[in-house]
């Protein structure tokens, strides 16, 4: 039965199995010669080929390679050209990435036949890359403007000024075509970010990982060196938002709103950029909780020493309380301004038929920073200005005036009175400016600078000194 079936089979289908195990062969001849056309490229000198990369990649990508390690062949699995330790210079300026291994992904027509050299995508692995802020958005322009397929795998930037370094950015990772294209990933303040660009690069969503800090901007008009848009954040549960125009030099800032529980303010600014970094600010408080100023770290602030230096700036702080009963103060204006580390102030407060204005200067490079004060307090009623520190007094309408001047250690919690005068007939001697620093740093300073700000504190000091 068997004998008789197989008589059968090999009868009517011995043509159909003598193709198939002739197909075999054809299988495994494509398969060697599939092997062999990828592989036998990995033995060829592809340093010959160095200046046809080049013209490749200088037309279709608009950089240049130079003082590179070696260029390697690898076939799977897929075929690959790696430049290995190479300079990356772009040609429209003098940026230069050093690059541990740029790949190129060639067409398969390209791997043997180097005329019209095309590829499919190439990837900057590993690269590193020093430049200056005005560089670093003709860096972003670049990438941004790519029509041909990359993308950056772990490049790290260094933003410098004037060779001191202002923020450094890691892991970058970016694509300019497939499911990934036009979103950003990276590292920045050691802390994981995202961004993601709308393909006509209008709206920009940014992230900065486990923070709470999410930031879309929309931009309205885009042109050669301006751009104007909004900027909206969410940071924590502070919710800002404004207008900006931005050119090579200049950053307008309008319209600014800032709100959260603790603060609520408007602002405008002018930002300048270059030669120098300025900025001129105008800002309306319209509500503020005491309290952000005892929560004030005051020692990190100091620490920022490299971020003084570089800031020139002119600022105005006005403040209206739309409660004075609630409010230790009616008006605050605040002038503070810094150049090269050092701060100029004056302040005028407000308090009724009262008034307190101070001026003077802190050099916030020095190790220790010593805040110089010169400072007066005018009043029309003595009895509703202690009021404000819920110290009693008998006499209404009593007209008084205090001056005085000295100098506090802020990290060192020291204060020195040089003068003080009260009413041109009261000036007090070296015995009592003595008793006045004494009692100051053992009421007021006794837990920190912060404490300034705290009313009960400033009472007993009061009390004690009158």
């Amino acid at each position: 039965m068997i004998n008789k079936f197989n008589k059968i089979i090999h009868n009517n289908y011995s043509r159909f199995f003598k193709f198939i195990f002739f197909l075999r062969y054809l299988i495994a001849i494509f398969f060697i010669s599939s092997i062999l056309f990828l592989v036998i490229p990995s033995f060829f000198d592809y340093e010959k080929k160095e200046i046809i990369l080049n013209n490749y990649l200088s037309n279709s990508y608009n950089f240049e390679i130079s003082n590179y390690e070696k260029i390697v062949f690898k076939a799977l699995p897929f075929p690959k050209l790696i430049i290995k330790n190479t300079t990356v210079k772009l040609n429209s300026s003098l940026i230069e990435m050093k690059v541990k291994n740029l790949i190129i992904y060639p067409k398969l027509i390209n791997i043997y036949n180097y005329e019209n050299y095309q590829s499919n995508k190439i990837v900057l692995k590993d690269s590193y890359t020093k430049l200056n802020f005005a560089e670093s958005k003709k860096l972003i322009k670049y990438f941004l403007g790519g029509k041909n397929n990359f993308f950056l795998d772990n490049l790290e930037i260094n933003i410098f000024d004037k060779d001191k370094s202002i923020i450094s950015v890691k892991d970058i990772k970016f694509s300019n075509f497939g499911y990934k294209k036009n979103k950003v990933s990276g590292e920045v303040f050691e802390k994981k970010f995202k961004i993601r660009i709308d393909n006509k690069f209008e709206n920009i969503n940014f992230k900065l990982l486990k923070t709470g800090i999410d930031t879309d901007i929309y931009l309205k008009k885009k042109k050669k060196n301006f751009i104007s848009g909004v900027f909206k954040s969410k940071i924590l549960k502070t919710n800002v938002k404004f207008d900006f125009d931005y050119d090579a030099k200049l950053l307008n800032v309008n319209n600014l709103f800032l709100r959260n529980k603790n603060l609520s303010l408007n602002s405008k600014s002018v930002i300048k950029l270059d030669p120098f970094f300025d900025i001129n600010s105008k800002i309306d408080v319209d509500d503020i909780n005491p309290k952000l100023f005892s929560n004030f770290n005051f020692f990190k602030l100091f620490k920022s020493k490299e971020i003084f230096q570089r800031i020139n700036s002119n600022n105005e702080i006005n403040f209206k309380s739309k409660n004075f009963k609630r409010n230790f103060f009616e008006k605050l204006n605040l002038t503070i301004n810094l150049a090269y580390g050092r701060m100029n102030y004056k302040k005028k407060v407000f308090m009724g038929k009262s008034l307190f204005q101070c001026e003077g200067i802190i050099n916030l490079l020095e190790e220790f920073p010593i805040l110089f004060f010169n400072c007066e307090i005018i009043s029309d009623d003595k009895k509703e200005f202690l009021a404000k520190f819920d110290i009693k007094s008998k006499k209404n309408n009593e007209t008084f005036k205090i001056e005085f001047t000295g100098n506090m250690n802020v990290l060192n919690e020291k204060i020195n009175f040089k003068k003080i005068i009260m009413n041109k007939n009261y000036k007090a001697s070296a015995e009592d400016l003595k008793y006045f620093k004494s009692s100051f740093e053992k009421l007021v300073f006794d837990t920190g600078f912060v404490e300034i700000f705290n009313l009960k504190k400033m009472r007993k000091f009061i009390l004690e000194v009158s």
